[in-house]
């Protein structure tokens, strides 16, 4: 596929459609072309289509037979994609797709065996981790010059409005798996665990603040134990009104380095300071789309540069599911009170 425009169809229209949108008409022309997008309602497809000006598919299934397609972008909540999946899989299509992959880790696993089964690339849309602060972090982490990482800390400190849990589904383990931690703070945990060393077990609790009607936890902290020996702490919620930008600091041998939002900054033990990137919305308060979508268009042209060159994506659906064992073991040592060790990979 390399020197030619990439076909790419659109499945799920809804809220979380808006950045992806916004990255496709960026690189549309010179790196890729929108041939189908579809949802279930044909008023909502047919209206967005008009919107965008791209054509409406007729089915998933259309898309899924139609030999010019190269690849599908799949937004619709994690209910309603692994048959999406398992459909385009099957057909050779490279698949990117939004996070949690799945509402369960077994379902995420399941996915992700079955894009391996079919051999097609399966990208996950984990932004987070190719903001320029934490591209910046990371080359300094793999030269070793902060050296050996002693504690970890991540804070989450958004805010929803009940309302945003009215919306049919939200919140719920049938439609999204859970509450903030699988559907919020997710983003912010799997960027600490492409920057450390994994989780060895966790001491947690979690749960449902006054502030919330809601099936599942709007509220979660967790002690972290790594397998290099750090130690950390995680915290997330979403009834920290007005919200706020998520933190991760990491405390080192040679210095601090501090991600808030898209901005890095180190503090050196030598007395200097470093500063990268610059600080951004990231949909911490009332409005939950209110972030810049460069870092979506980051992944997506990563997912295009891979299907191009025969790669994996750098996110891709075997480092994804690291996030979703890491939530599994804070959520069972909130529910037991005891510590519960993090699920390593299965062979």
């Amino acid at each position: 596929m390399t020197g030619r425009r990439l076909r790419i169809g659109v499945v799920g229209l809804g809220m979380a459609s808006k950045p992806h949108v916004a990255a496709l008409k960026d690189l549309q022309g010179a790196r890729l072309e929108v041939v189908g997008v579809f949802a279930r309602d044909r008023e909502r497809r047919e209206a967005f289509a008009r919107a965008h000006g791209w054509p409406a598919a007729a089915s998933v299934e259309a898309m899924a037979a139609d030999p010019a397609l190269d690849a599908v972008l799949i937004l619709t909540p994690p209910n309603a994609r692994a048959e999406f999946i398992d459909m385009f899989a099957r057909a050779g299509k490279a698949i990117l797709m939004e996070k949690p992959i799945e509402r369960t880790t077994a379902a995420a696993e399941a996915i992700v065996e079955a894009t391996e089964r079919a051999k097609v690339p399966l990208g996950i849309v984990f932004q987070h981790r190719l903001r320029p602060g934490a591209t910046a972090l990371r080359a300094k982490l793999q030269k070793g010059e902060l050296g050996a990482i002693s504690q970890v800390r991540l804070d989450v400190p958004w805010w929803r409005a009940q309302s945003y849990y009215d919306e049919p589904g939200r919140g719920t383990y049938a439609r999204d798996g859970g509450g903030v931690l699988i559907s919020q703070a997710i983003h912010a945990m799997d960027l600490m665990l492409s920057l450390t060393a994994p989780v060895r077990d966790v001491v947690a609790l979690a749960g449902t603040t006054r502030l919330h009607r809601m099936e599942s936890e709007d509220f979660a902290a967790a002690g972290l134990r790594f397998a290099d020996g750090a130690m950390g702490a995680v915290t997330a919620t979403t009834s920290a009104y007005p919200g706020g930008t998520e933190t991760l600091a990491i405390h080192a041998e040679h210095g601090s380095a501090t991600l808030r939002g898209g901005a890095l900054t180190i503090a050196w033990r030598d007395g200097r300071e470093e500063i990268f990137g610059e600080p951004v919305a990231t949909g911490g308060g009332a409005d939950p789309m209110a972030f810049d979508h460069g870092p979506h268009r980051a992944v997506l042209l990563d997912f295009l540069d891979a299907v191009a060159a025969g790669r994996a994506p750098t996110i891709d659906g075997r480092s994804a599911l690291r996030v979703h064992r890491l939530i599994d073991a804070i959520l069972e040592s909130a529910r037991t009170g005891a510590r519960a060790t993090v699920a390593t990979e299965r062979s």
